[in-house]
């Protein structure tokens, strides 16, 4: 809980001072209707007797008349009224019958003077004050420096547990002894066991990892502080180093507890790996997390929990016994853990009877947790805006389409030649796809622009896959060249189109040559050590492989791209008349799912491939 900040009480008070003094002025210079008029008209109504009341206030000489009509005049301060009347031709008589009454307004004036003569000096006071304040606040913040930015998470607050943890079955049966050895140290402790003082987490964005330290906590019922590797470091060197040691102290003091560091790797990378020596901030901070992991008190339980996407990257000392000495591994979901990751985000979602979730998780293949937590929001978002009292299935399914490929453009006007080039182009992709048997089933074929693509042709696999052959890799590369192809084919030239397609075809038949080692040259890799990060460890690096290499290398390259053209346009000009009549029809209903493209195919046999 954060201290609360006093009240400027001086300077409401001023504020209170600055109202009444205004107020007081409006209420004093308040007319009230009154009417102003002449001492000479002032000595014709008395000799008249019209005058019910006469009223004097300091200078001011207020008037009531008998028909209730109210009237003022001013004389001189020194002035008596009795001595006006009677010079103005008031008979002394008519004077003395008059009913004068005169208010003390000694006492009023006094305080309003010195009411109004305070308001610059307040004015003045409070000005200083402020900026002593200002000039206070900044020091407090400049001596605060160095501490550390960690927020601490109590049990009591919004509490995570592994029932919020979906899938990750492994990972979770690895962080349930770190839960135990929280909550029952001296079990471990009487046997001679030690628990592991920092714990790795390490996977792909979005697969869990933040989610699993907060129910690792949840779980314990123990403080939780969370910072990320970033909030360490600062302009001012030294300041890193600090924040870690008062970080520690803190935990120190609340262990058992947990410390989570997330995206370790922003202070955690190579020592060593810059150009400007081994005393920049970011190495000092990292020494001190060093020194202060291997340095813990005896009996002190306070288990640091680290989280990255690159361990490759991170210092060797980093992840030696004694340190993060356990690595846990946070894969993306398989299917049965989609399937479970998919109920937990739908708990609070009221949901059709026709919503099947293991369909759903079948075709969502290469999703993360965070990929379906925002594909049921999508879907959440889609019924509201529908109108719609529960989530449907076509919900579901549109808001895939939209998470993968970008929502539709159907405001953008397409002409007739456009139209046409861009259903040949994509129809070239379906009808490659769906005849050679590496390639995924085709999924859905569209011309409405998502976007950067003028059209989509998406395929979808049936099963996980954790290998590729180079069957399939060449099997995908003639279906990326097939809008290429059916441009050239149909149209007897080439557009813009295919640019991202020829991108993807270079990247993949490259991969296939120099890391997959998928040609004649051999089971070698070429370039392995062309993979780093850093300025300073790529700086003077020699290519592991020579120039005659190089070549060799890019021939094959050209060789593997060439064999798939070749063989996607021997396909297009085989099914020439197939492609005319889908590419027609695709123009007019713009959308064909794949059963829809399917049926032009019964009568058309796939081609064996040639081993």
């Amino acid at each position: 809980m954060q201290p609360q900040k006093p009240k400027n009480t001086f300077l409401t008070l001023v504020i209170i001072a600055l109202v009444i003094a205004a107020s007081s002025m409006i209420f004093s210079s308040g007319q009230s209707n009154s009417e102003q008029v002449s001492l000479n008209v002032l000595a014709e109504e008395s000799k008249s007797g019209v005058i019910k009341s006469i009223s004097v206030s300091g200078n001011r000489i207020n008037l009531e008349l008998i028909d209730g009509k109210k009237q003022y005049t001013y004389k001189e301060d020194s002035a008596n009224i009795y001595d006006l009347l009677e010079k103005a031709g008031v008979d002394k008589q008519v004077v003395a019958s008059l009913p004068i009454s005169i208010e003390n307004t000694e006492s009023n004036a006094f305080w309003q003077e010195l009411l109004v003569g305070m308001i610059p000096f307040l004015l003045i006071v409070g000005f200083f004050a402020f900026m002593m304040r200002s000039a206070q606040s900044s020091n407090n913040q400049a001596m605060s420096f160095g501490k550390s930015k960690a927020k601490l998470y109590n049990s009591e607050k919004q509490k995570t547990t592994f029932d919020d943890v979906a899938g990750a079955h492994e990972a979770k049966e690895e962080l349930v002894e770190i839960v135990d050895f929280l909550k029952k140290p001296e079990k471990y402790v009487k046997i001679g066991a030690k628990i592991p003082k920092g714990v790795i987490l390490v996977g792909s964005p979005g697969t869990g990892k933040t989610l699993l330290a907060r129910a690792i906590a949840g779980e314990a019922e123990v403080p939780f502080f969370s910072i990320s590797g970033s909030e360490f470091v600062e302009m001012f060197v030294g300041v890193g180093a600090s924040r870690v040691r008062d970080l520690f102290t803190k935990a120190k003091r609340n262990s058992p507890c947990i410390i989570f560091i997330d995206e370790i790797d922003a202070v955690g990378r190579h020592r060593g790996a810059g150009m400007g020596g081994g005393h920049d901030e970011r190495e000092q901070t990292l020494n001190q997390i060093l020194t202060e992991m291997d340095g813990f008190e005896t009996g002190t339980t306070v288990i640091v929990i680290a989280a990255t996407n690159r361990p490759d990257i991170l210092d060797p000392a980093l992840l030696r016994p004694g340190r993060f000495d356990r690595r846990v591994t946070v894969g993306m979901p398989d299917l049965k853990s989609r399937e479970e990751i998919l109920q937990v985000h739908s708990r609070n979602k009221p949901l059709e009877e026709s919503v099947d979730l293991a369909k759903i998780a079948k075709g969502t293949i290469g999703f993360s947790g965070a990929d379906l937590s925002n594909l049921m929001n999508e879907a959440a978002i889609l019924a509201a805006k529908n109108n719609k009292k529960k989530v449907s299935m076509h919900d579901i399914e549109q808001s895939i389409e939209k998470v993968i490929l970008g929502p539709e453009k159907k405001s953008k006007v397409m002409s007739e030649k456009e139209k046409k080039l861009t259903a040949y182009h994509e129809v070239g992709h379906a009808l490659i796809g769906h005849l050679l048997p590496g390639c995924d089933p085709i999924h859905k074929v569209s011309i409405i622009s998502r976007g950067s693509a003028g059209g989509v042709t998406w395929s979808r696999p049936d099963e996980e896959k954790n290998y590729v052959t180079k069957s399939s890799f060449e099997d995908d590369l003639a279906m990326a060249l097939g809008g290429y192809v059916a441009e050239e084919v149909f149209f007897g030239e080439t557009s813009t189109g295919p640019y991202s397609d020829l991108q993807q075809v270079a990247k993949r038949a490259k991969a296939m040559i120099t890391k997959f080692g998928m040609s004649d040259l051999g089971p070698i890799a070429f370039g392995s050590g062309n993979d780093e990060v850093f300025l300073g460890k790529d700086f003077g690096h020699v290519r592991d492989y020579s120039e005659a290499s190089a070549a060799e290398i890019d021939k094959r390259v050209r060789e593997t791209i060439n064999n798939a053209y070749k063989r996607a346009k021997e396909i297009v000009l085989k099914n020439k008349k197939l492609m005319i009549k889908i590419s027609e029809d695709l123009i007019k209903q713009e959308n064909m799912n794949g059963e829809e493209f399917a049926k032009y195919f019964k009568e058309v046999k796939i081609p064996k491939k040639d081993k």
